[in-house]
């Protein structure tokens, strides 16, 4: 795993010349800045995680399972999660750009399919990251209203109507933020990598000893890694099995790192770094707060469960700390949750505005337009798109929160299809992947996006099972309802309308100007070729054999 050939030409040490090359053999001109490092490409996914309020967010999704559950089901999880990114990051390195998913199957799939199957994955991924944000604020919404129960002792709680005005503020905030923060932003985003470890530092080392101060006991080792609860009516296989929906909410959004691609320097390394760093640490730091969390809990799991507070994880923090203490910890917990949504809201504008950019977006013209702000480009009004897209969606809170939870069905399911088309797509005709800069080898490359699409598949439809066996209808998960609604409506669409406007990914390179000079947009309606046509023409003509590099190739990717 590393640096192997064969490879395309890719950027060379930090070289933004070489981004734009890359970029430009893909059909597209450089429009947004190259301002984030590896670094603070890999702090975008990392911030996204937000590993302990993630935790927090999705730990009622695995306490049903008891803390062996909690603490073995992440790990399972997370490993398969793993091939996923290992999968994405072969892919994100021999094609870096922002939308990225849905580019890739247009690249990969039959003649036949290429349209259809694009468009599919680039409203599955939009609507995925929509979701995500959806959900993200709607958390934060309950962790904020959760600390005022707390200060109140578990005497109040919130309506839903006060839950979705906290939640529509909080949309409004993170959208102006993400613009008139844009010039910083890179800088937001090396922070939040040290707030997120400092989080989890203090959890690690706080919670065990809050506890013993406070006169409790930890929980054995025995309990920690051995108990087993059943707190649903399916079999205690099954709940386990179950359990692991907390990681698969957890750890998502890695792609977020595709969408940063163009802002990338050093893209075709910088971005499957990223995506590998972030998931390979989201494995290991939440193994490691989950089995803490379980030696401090409650032994008494349906306590912790059924929280008067709304929220388990502030009773966690509550019983090991006090009311003092659950409120320090909640507040920054707050900030963190925070920052997620900011981070989130800036990978999700990437992928609208390179969707859009390809015309498979209504009022494409004018989401894909870039606006300078403070000398940073931006593509303001996908932003401005999405925190209205996601005020509306956000009605569902108004309902009940088995409708809200629906929000979170959202972003798996969608994502899960826009992360496994592609990598299915590449298995199928594995003939045109030419590996990138970053290359998990002949041997290990192919089984590894086997696993991936063989898990993918498995968790799209754990993510549609109910969390009780027989559900009433307001125990009922509605993600098949959600999802199946979003892709027969966006394939409508297509069929009705979208197919006469989005043939591809569009070449938006001026013509009779040379790739490293290209200046002006060439977006006209007449599009005679697609990029992804364009990039697999450059590849063989730059080698005459899509295996095999030339030496100028091995120059430009060294």
């Amino acid at each position: 795993m590393g640096e192997k050939e064969p490879r395309p030409p890719s950027p060379g040490a930090g070289g933004t010349t070489n981004d734009t090359q890359l970029l430009a053999k893909m059909g597209y001109k450089q429009e947004l800045q190259r301002s984030y490092s590896t670094l603070q490409i890999f702090a975008v996914a990392f911030s996204i995680m937000g590993l302990v309020p993630s935790i927090a967010s999705t730990i009622a999704f695995s306490l049903p399972a008891g803390p062996a559950g909690m603490v073995w089901g992440w790990f399972t999880a997370s490993i398969l999660i793993f091939t996923v990114g290992l999968a994405m990051a072969d892919m994100a390195s021999a094609m870096p750009t922002a939308g990225g998913l849905y580019w890739w199957t247009h690249y990969f799939a039959g003649r036949r399919f290429k349209n259809p199957l694009s468009f599919l994955v680039g409203y599955s991924n939009t609507l995925g990251l929509i979701g995500g944000i959806c959900s993200v604020d709607y958390t934060l919404s309950l962790l904020i209203l959760a600390c005022i129960s707390i200060a109140r002792d578990g005497t109040w709680a919130a309506s839903n109507g006060t839950i979705y005005g906290l939640y529509a503020g909080l949309i409004i905030i993170h959208s102006l933020s993400t613009i008139l923060l844009s010039n910083a932003m890179p800088r937001i985003q090396t922070a939040c990598i040290f707030i997120n470890v400092a989080i989890i530092i203090a959890t690690v080392v706080a919670l065990p000893v809050g506890k013993v101060t406070r006169g409790g006991t930890l929980n054995s080792g025995a309990f920690v890694f051995g108990h087993v609860d059943n707190l649903s009516n399916w079999p205690s296989g099954w709940n386990f099995v179950l359990a692991f929906m907390s990681p698969i909410y957890a750890i998502g959004f890695f792609d977020s790192c595709v969408h940063m691609s163009e802002e990338a320097r050093d893209a075709a390394k910088a971005v499957p770094r990223g995506i590998l760093f972030s998931a390979a640490s989201a494995c290991v730091l939440g193994f490691l707060v989950l089995a803490v969390i379980a030696a401090v809990m409650d032994p008494v799991v349906a306590n912790t469960a059924g929280s008067v507070f709304g929220q388990p994880m502030a009773q966690i923090y509550y019983d090991a700390l006090g009311k003092h203490g659950a409120l320090g910890f909640m507040a920054v917990l707050i900030l963190i949750q925070f920052l997620i949504g900011l981070s989130l809201i800036i990978a999700a504008s990437r992928q609208v505005f390179a969707f859009s950019r390809d015309h498979a977006l209504p009022f494409s013209p004018l989401l894909r337009k870039i606006t300078p702000i403070y000398g940073h480009p931006q593509p303001i009004n996908a932003i401005v798109f999405l925190g209205g897209i996601c005020i509306i969606f956000g009605l569902l809170a108004l309902i009940n929160s088995v409708a809200a939870n629906a929000l979170f069905s959202l972003f798996v399911a969608s994502n899960y299809v826009a992360w496994g088309t592609p990598i299915l797509c590449r298995l199928i005709w594995n003939k045109r992947f030419v590996p990138g800069v970053f290359y998990t080898g002949r041997r290990i490359s192919k089984p590894v996006a086997g696993v991936a699409v063989a898990w993918l598949a498995f968790g799209l439809l754990l993510s549609m099972f109910p969390s009780v066996r027989d559900p009433a209808p307001g125990d009922m998960n509605y993600t098949v309802v959600i999802n199946g609604f979003v892709w027969i409506a966006s394939m409508l669409y297509y069929v009705v309308y979208a197919r006469k406007v989005f043939t591809g990914p569009r070449v938006t390179l001026a013509e009779g100007v040379s790739e490293t000079d290209r200046g002006n947009d060439h977006d006209s309606d007449a599009q005679t070729e697609t990029g992804t046509e364009r990039f697999e023409e450059k590849e063989a003509g730059a080698t005459g054999n899509p295996g095999t590099p030339t030496s100028a190739e091995t120059a430009v990717g060294k």
